[in-house]
């Protein structure tokens, strides 16, 4: 495993982003809000995002998440899970517990903005 610290290896991120998206499309909780959508933009605009939340360049040019996400009304169990998804993604392919662990903080305030139903 390779331990990297914060802004994480493109490589890696990028890896990461193709696992996370894989999981969270297999995940029967989280599936569904993937049906129809572009594939490609999907994973641009993860990209971007994940490289962000690790301390990079702010690149990313859509939505709001919370415009982007209102459609689905999510609740906290769907954000726990993508968030668990993510960082167990970006563990598999070498990024340490504690860029993953800093990360997991950054993306805690983005709950109020995902998560829209009870």
């Amino acid at each position: 495993m390779v331990d990297t610290e914060l802004p994480a290896d493109a490589d890696a991120v990028s890896r990461a982003v193709a696992l996370f998206l894989r999981r969270m499309v297999d995940d029967p909780l989280l599936g569904w809000t993937f049906e129809g959508v572009d594939q490609v933009r999907v994973q641009r605009h993860a990209q971007t995002f994940v490289v962000a939340a690790l301390g990079g360049p702010d690149l990313y040019l859509g939505r709001d998440l919370r415009e982007a996400h209102l459609r689905f009304s999510l609740r906290n169990e769907h954000f726990d899970a993508a968030v668990e998804h993510l960082l167990e993604s970006l563990r598999d392919v070498g990024i340490s517990d504690s860029v993953t662990a800093e990360l997991a903080i950054r993306l805690e305030p983005l709950r109020s903005q995902i998560v829209t139903a009870a």
